[in-house]
C-alpha cells in the first residue's frame, strides 16, 4: 500500500459517530509503527479521517466503550477551561517533568510559556494572545466571518517537543436561522488522534467547551440564543494503537453482533447521568487541589 486511507464519516450523534469511526479505522485502516511502541507491541491501525457530527448535543451522546467514566469526562471539560493550566513545566528546567502545555493555555495564552527567572516561575515570550476572547469578539461582531479560528502549534517549542500538541486548530462560523437563532458550526483539526484512548473524550470535551465557553460568550455579547450546529472533526492520523487492539475487540468490535446500539450507548441528558456529571465537579476540583498540595 502506498496511500494512507482517507475515511469520511457523517452521523447524527456523538455516540454514533464515535462508534462508526472506530469501526472504519479497524476495518479500513492501514498498519503503522509509531515512535511510542514497545518492541512487543503490534502495529497500530491508522487512517486520515473526517468525522461530521450533525447534532452534537442530541442523545445518545455517550458511548459505553470509551475507556473512562462520567467523572473523567467532567475532569477533561474542566481541563479545557483552564483548571490545570498551572500544571505546566518551567521550560528552562531540565528536571521539571510536568506537562509542556495545556490546550487551554495555548488557546487563551498563546505565545507564552513558563520559565524559571531569578528563582521564580514566570510567563515569558514575545507576545500573549487570548485567542478565545478574540474568537468570541469576531463572531459577535460578524457571525459569518471566516477568520474566527484558534491555533496551538508554537514552532519555537513544538518542533523539538517529545509530545507536542495533537490539537492543531479550531475554526468557527455561525449560521442564523429564520427565527434569529445562531447556530455555531465548528471545524476541529488534530494532527494525531488516539481513536480508542482519547478521541471520545476529546470530542465530548470540545462539544462542552464550544457550548459553555464559545457559544455562551457570543450569546452574552449579542443577546442572541446560540446553539451548537454541526461539529466537523479532522484527524491527520486517526489510530488505534497496537497495544489497544485486543481490548478494543473485547469491549466493542466483538460485541457488535450481540448487543444493540442502545445497549452500547447512554443518554447524557438522562437525569441520573447528568446529575452524576454535574456533581462530579466538586470531586474533580478537590482532586486537583489535593494533587497541588502533594506536588
Amino acid at each position: 500500500m502506498k496511500n494512507i486511507p482517507v475515511i469520511a464519516i457523517t452521523k447524527k450523534t456523538l455516540a454514533e459517530a464515535y462508534e462508526a469511526a472506530l469501526i472504519a479505522v479497524y476495518e479500513k485502516g492501514t498498519r503503522f509503527k509509531t515512535q511510542y511502541d514497545k518492541p512487543e507491541d503490534p502495529e497500530s491501525m491508522d487512517c486520515t479521517i473526517n468525522i461530521t457530527i450533525e447534532e452534537p448535543e442530541t442523545d445518545p451522546m455517550i458511548h459505553m466503550a470509551f475507556p473512562g467514566g462520567i467523572d473523567e469526562l467532567k475532569e477533561y471539560v474542566l481541563e479545557l477551561k483552564g483548571y490545570k493550566d498551572h500544571w505546566t513545566k518551567n521550560m528552562n528546567v531540565e528536571s521539571d517533568t510536568r506537562w509542556e502545555y495545556t490546550y487551554h493555555g495555548r488557546l487563551q495564552n498563546y505565545g507564552v510559556w513558563k520559565a524559571l527567572v531569578d528563582g521564580e516561575s514566570k510567563e515569558v515570550g514575545p507576545f500573549k494572545v487570548d485567542q478565545v476572547q478574540s474568537v468570541i469578539n469576531k463572531l459577535s461582531k460578524q457571525p459569518f466571518t471566516r477568520q474566527a479560528q484558534m491555533i496551538t502549534w508554537m514552532p519555537n517549542i513544538d518542533n523539538d517537543c517529545y509530545d507536542p500538541p495533537c490539537l492543531q486548530s479550531l475554526w468557527y462560523r455561525i449560521l442564523e436561522d429564520e427565527e434569529g437563532v445562531y447556530w455555531l458550526n465548528c471545524n476541529i483539526r488534530f494532527r494525531s488522534n488516539d481513536a480508542w484512548g482519547a478521541n471520545f473524550m476529546n470530542m465530548f470535551g470540545f462539544t462542552q467547551f464550544n457550548k459553555e465557553v464559545i457559544a455562551a460568550g457570543v450569546s452574552e455579547k449579542t443577546g442572541k440564543t446560540v446553539k451548537l450546529g454541526r461539529l466537523n472533526w479532522q484527524a491527520d492520523s486517526f489510530h488505534i494503537y497496537g497495544k489497544d487492539l485486543k481490548v478494543a475487540k473485547e469491549r466493542l468490535f466483538d460485541r457488535l453482533e450481540d448487543m444493540s446500539f442502545e445497549e452500547r450507548t447512554m443518554s447524557f441528558n438522562d437525569e441520573f447521568i447528568r446529575e452524576m456529571y454535574d456533581q462530579s465537579e466538586e470531586q474533580v476540583i478537590n482532586k486537583i487541589r489535593i494533587y497541588d498540595q502533594n506536588h
